[in-house]
């Protein structure tokens, strides 16, 4: 995961079904700063993160079969 990075957003208090955007920031005041295309412009949102689900556009990479958890 990187940032920035390209993500889809759900968040009911915005009307977000999945909404394409670019996560630009995760601000210690618990909120997400998010770049947002409407009609044609970027514009910053700032969304709360208890309020918010997203995920990242691009997979993860495949891991391979020896893959372990350092615990």
């Amino acid at each position: 995961m990187e940032i920035p990075g390209k993500v889809s957003v759900f968040c009911p208090l915005i009307d977000a079904k999945g909404t394409p955007a670019t996560l630009v920031a995760v601000a210690p005041m618990g909120y997400y700063q998010l770049e947002v295309a409407i009609k044609g412009k970027t514009h910053t949102m700032l969304v709360p993160i208890a309020h918010t689900a997203m995920y990242f556009s691009d997979p993860e990479p495949e891991r391979t079969g020896d893959f372990e958890i350092e615990r």
